[in-house]
């Protein structure tokens, strides 16, 4: 028989993202971000790549990265709701984790499966914070799929991609849960 974690799995039942906007100062210092970075990096990683690395924006890099988003997104012609929107998760945020997807399309592990790890990575860590008493949300955006956004504002090489900012604070007011999946709507049985 396994061993359960009751807590563990009491956390993941009930887990629940906290919108970015809603999230303040104080924000984990180095001591306290290196442990969820840590539980990051547990990801699973087919063929032990680590095909992805982190960049953390603290709060004084914020209004570059929000001029430079607005800029970029004006630059590419986004609606004025969109320009906006790219700038506000700069302007709005105090820390962020960038978890940047780098592939090594050498290896004999597929791109997309290296792609699926940096997604585990932003999940891992989006719940470690959680987990920490942290406010944390999962963004990225149009402007995060920006390869000349990506390069002048985060130095990503060309083969490198955002994978999601990970915003981590205090939060500030307690959402409420959304809706959720109809599992049996989304779950198929396979017995022979």
């Amino acid at each position: 028989m396994p061993t359960p974690n009751p807590a563990a799995l009491e956390f993941l039942l009930h887990r629940r993202s906290r919108p970015a906007k809603t999230l303040t100062t104080p924000v984990p210092d180095e001591t306290a971000l290196e442990p969820l970075l840590t539980a990051a990096a547990r990801s699973p990683d087919h063929g032990k790549l680590e095909p992805w690395r982190f960049i953390v924006i603290e709060e004084g890099a914020m209004p570059r990265l929000a001029d430079q988003a607005e800029e970029h997104a004006k630059a590419l012609g986004f609606a004025d709701a969109d320009v906006a929107k790219a700038r506000t998760q700069f302007d709005q945020g105090h820390l962020a984790v960038a978890v940047v997807a780098c592939p090594d399309e050498t290896a004999k592990i597929p791109v997309i499966e290296q792609t699926y790890s940096a997604g585990a990575v932003c999940l891992a860590l989006l719940n470690a914070a959680l987990a920490a008493g942290w406010g944390a949300n999962w963004l990225s955006g149009s402007i995060s799929h920006d390869t000349a956004f990506c390069s002048a504002a985060l130095g990503l090489a060309p083969h490198e991609k955002i994978a999601g900012f990970i915003h981590i604070g205090t939060e500030s007011a307690a959402p409420p849960d959304r809706p959720r999946p109809d599992l049996a709507a989304k779950t198929t049985w396979v017995s022979s």
